[in-house]
């Protein structure tokens, strides 16, 4: 990629990330472009589709929480490792308000440009609970598609207006019923 074009791409992103984060999934890509100071055709060079934008800016936080996974692994406590895991898991999904029917959409179309990104999270969060049941701190009637499925419900759980205030409240709730040795 030309410099300039890797400029406007990068900077692009930048614009984007923060119209998403404040505006949901649903900002237009008109408003992106305009406020990235590029003409829409540049915009729709680098990023064909609002999936595809949406895919590059989640593809680093999915990275990022890959990574963590693998950090995390070295825990010597799964069970809370998981819970960790999938309370950033969560926030950086929440992050891209109105994304989450994309995500959960991109897991099972292979065509998506979401789909790898998606099914790198989803392979994370499984080594994490698979380590945990492993060490019997998660309960085993769960999978990797489970765990994506909560990041998803409980992103969109602290979407919700009257649901804010209780969001972390349900997420311990929910951990807690993961989790096989947690105190009721």
């Amino acid at each position: 990629m030309r410099a300039d074009a890797k400029k406007n791409y990068d900077h692009i992103l930048a614009v984007a990330r923060e119209m998403l984060t404040g505006d949901g999934a649903n900002a237009s890509l008109r408003d992106i472009a305009r406020k990235a100071e590029v003409g829409d055709g540049t915009l729709h060079r680098h990023f064909p589709t609002r999936e595809a934008l949406l895919e590059a800016l989640l593809r680093t936080s999915f990275e990022d929480l890959a990574r963590r996974a693998s950090e995390l692994e070295q825990s010597d406590d799964p069970g809370n490792a998981l819970v960790t895991w999938l309370r950033e898991a969560t926030a950086i999904t929440h992050n891209y308000s109105g994304a989450i029917a994309s995500m959960v959409s991109a897991i099972a179309d292979e065509n998506s440009a979401l789909h790898t990104s998606c099914v790198m999270l989803r392979t994370a969060g499984a080594q994490l609970l698979r380590r945990a049941q492993t060490k019997g701190a998660a309960r085993m009637d769960m999978d990797g598609n489970d765990l994506f499925a909560l990041i998803s419900a409980l992103a969109w759980l602290a979407e919700q207006p009257p649901l804010v205030p209780r969001a972390d409240h349900l997420f311990d709730i929910i951990s807690g019923a993961i989790r096989t040795n947690e105190r009721q």
